[in-house]
């Protein structure tokens, strides 16, 4: 190890960890920057490309007096080397961004995944479950499990979900590659009058295909009272495209779920944090993406480098305390701006021009359309 050793790593992963398990979240600026700075000391000793990026801005430790000043890698670099801050033989899991064969993809390496699985389900339980107990849910899963696809974290995601929090009921609906349609339809239809709420997730074009099917069979569901839904990846695939009113309306109309119980989450492989859509907490306020204490999100002018103003659109930027084994600030290709409410958030709007089209519903709707 070098200047900042292993003892110095669990020691932040502490301070993070209790931080991500204070119930109710309390966010506290100075905590944050102090520990960011910390992460970034010890990233910059010990993750050499990252070292190399930083210094080639002119930032070291040394010279970094708030979070802003932390440089943010771009998603695309995770694509052309390895950035993890500890050494090779110590990773335990890898996980890879969605892509087709002929796709670079990039890659998050681990070695530990106690920060990275805690700050996933804090997310869940605050944003999505907070009314429901553990294995009291009906999860019904329209993506493959972790088994099935070890390397995607969003099947990682769904299936410590369905461990810790999934009834004897729930079940993954992508088998092989395929999506049991006729199966889920049978279990909605048997659960009509049920008074067990039931949670759909999966990537938004799981749900077109699932919608396809029931158009297809002429029906409609009459899903439980505080049933909701969650979806995820996107709104562009092979087969089509479709805005997310548009998915919205129809999963409202073909499960009778009201838009205000439908959740988009928004992730990527390269972070350890999700953001999730306000609407089951807030349903009277704007819909927006709610942001965890130990992460921060900035929107940039991509001409300038510079945070843009207050209600602008901008490059998304994010710091997330959870990634301290790779590197915790990430610059996207998504665009966004901040949404002003009781407690503020932030709405995607889509890909910078010229950017990869990426996710997992791109691969979602390839494969199940295949």
């Amino acid at each position: 190890m070098t200047t900042y050793e292993t003892k110095d790593r669990i020691a932040i992963d502490r301070e993070v960890l209790d931080w991500i398990k204070e119930s109710p979240w309390r966010d506290d600026e100075t905590r944050f920057n102090a520990l960011a700075k910390r992460i970034f000391h010890y990233q910059f000793e010990n993750c050499k490309p990252y070292a190399r990026f930083a210094t080639g801005r002119d930032i070291l430790p040394e010279t970094v007096k708030q979070w802003q000043d932390i440089p943010a890698v771009p998603t695309g670099a995770f694509k052309e080397m390895t950035l993890s801050s500890f050494p090779k033989e110590e990773t335990i899991k890898i996980f890879q961004t969605s892509g087709t064969s002929s796709q670079k993809q990039g890659k998050l390496h681990l070695d530990t995944l106690m920060l990275y699985e805690a700050s996933l389900m804090a997310s869940l339980q605050h944003l999505l479950l907070f009314d429901l107990k553990p294995k009291k849910a009906t999860l019904r899963i329209l993506a493959p499990s972790a088994q099935e696809s070890p390397d995607s974290s969003l099947s990682h995601m769904f299936s410590k979900l369905m461990d810790e929090f999934g009834s004897d009921e729930s079940d993954f609906d992508v088998v092989n590659g395929e999506l049991k349609h006729q199966r889920l339809i049978d279990y909605l239809q048997s659960s009509e009058l049920s008074s067990k709420p039931i949670v759909l997730c999966g990537t938004a074009f799981s749900f077109v295909h699932m919608l396809d099917a029931l158009t297809a069979r002429n029906l409609q569901i009459a899903c439980p009272p505080g049933s909701r839904i969650m979806e995820t990846g996107g709104f562009k695939g092979r087969s089509r495209e479709l805005t997310q009113d548009d998915l919205h309306q129809a999963l409202e109309g073909a499960f009778g779920i009201p838009r205000h119980r439908i959740v988009n989450q928004y992730g990527m492989t390269e972070l350890g944090s999700q953001f999730y859509d306000s609407v089951l907490i807030d349903p009277k306020g704007p819909r927006r993406k709610l942001v965890p204490p130990w992460v921060r999100v900035r929107f940039i002018d991509p001409e300038t480098s510079e945070e843009v103003e207050e209600g602008q659109t901008g490059i998304t930027s994010i710091l997330d305390l959870s990634n301290t084994g790779s590197i915790s600030a990430i610059q996207t290709a998504d665009l966004g701006r901040k949404v002003h409410a009781s407690t503020p958030g932030f709405t995607i709007l889509g890909r910078e021009q010229g950017a990869e089209e990426r996710g997992c519903s791109i691969a979602a709707d390839e494969m199940l359309s295949s």
